[in-house]
Formats: C-alpha cells, structure tokens, sequence
C-alpha cells in the first residue's frame, strides 16, 4: 500500500492522467449543486476550475523537474529559477475574477452569488491539492465541501426563518 502512494505521488503520465480525472470528477461532484439551483457557474464551471488549477500545479511541478534535470545547464548558465509556488498563486488570483463574475447586487440591494465564488475558488484550491499529489488532503475537503453545498443551506433556511430582525437601507 506504501509503494503505490508513493508511486501516486510521482510524476509521470500515468499519475498526470490520475490527477485530471480526479480533479475533473471531484469539480464536477461540487458544481452538481450549482447546477441543480440554475446558478450562473454550474456543473462544466467547476470541472474546468478544479482542472485548470490541477494543470497549473502540473505544470509547475514539470517545469520544476525539466529546470533541474534536461535544462540545467541551460538554466545555470542564464541564471533561470522558477518559484514552484508562483503558479498556484495565481491561478487563486485568477480564479477570484471569475468568481467576481458571478456576484451581482440586485435593486433590492441584496448580494447575489457569493457562495457561487467562493465555490470557484475553494473548487481551484481543491484542483491544487491534487495536482501537488495531496489526495488526503483534497479529499478531506472535498468531503467539507460537500457538506457545506448540501447540507447547510436547509440549516441556514431554518436559522434565518426564526431569525427576527429588518433590513433598512437609505439611498442618497
């Protein structure tokens, strides 16, 4: 059981593959619920986010070995580093625009499809996970996330129904 973690952990195609699908299929688990409220991002939505941050990680990490083996030389001798980092960090950035693209403020003043974003970027941040090879990890949050998408709202319905209390807004 060891050696196949840590043959999962590896990267080579078989592993690159292993991670896409599952990042595809876990984006896709979470987008269901958007889908199913008619939600501006749904089901393709998350596929595509968690994916493109798995292949943001994928891509950073191949670099990384491509800029320590093959590219060395090359590398040392123009002073080239690469900050594994830097990828995921922006892809998180990238993904909060897409996120922002979902809130709207209705006349009422309300604001409408936060939990739409921050969907988005927790389904990026779960891509990332599994593109770095951290399965427990994102599956854990997986599991949260679910949980949050599933089973809060009727909670929150109940809190709030029971709540007492007004919203007054002025405009100038």
């Amino acid at each position: 059981m060891a050696s196949v973690l840590s043959y999962l952990r590896e990267l080579n195609i078989v592993t690159m593959m292993l991670r896409i699908l599952l990042a595809v299929l876990c984006g896709g688990l979470i987008g269901l619920e958007r889908e199913r409220k008619n939600r501006p991002a749904g089901f393709r939505t998350y596929m595509l986010t968690a994916l493109g941050a798995t292949l943001t990680v994928l891509l950073s990490l191949q670099l990384d070995q491509m800029l320590h083996g093959p590219w060395r030389a090359l590398a040392e001798s123009i002073g080239a580093t690469q900050d594994v980092s830097r990828f995921g960090a922006e892809a998180a950035k990238g993904i909060g625009f897409l996120g922002a693209g979902t809130i709207i403020i209705t006349a009422r003043q309300q604001v409408k499809g936060l939990t739409t974003a921050a969907g988005l970027w927790a389904s990026a941040c779960l891509g990332l996970a599994i593109g770095a090879g951290f399965y427990s990890c994102a599956f854990i949050s997986m599991l949260f996330m679910i949980v949050c998408m599933y089973a809060l709202p009727p909670l929150e319905r109940r809190m709030t129904r029971r709540a007492h209390h007004m919203n007054i807004s002025l405009e100038i």
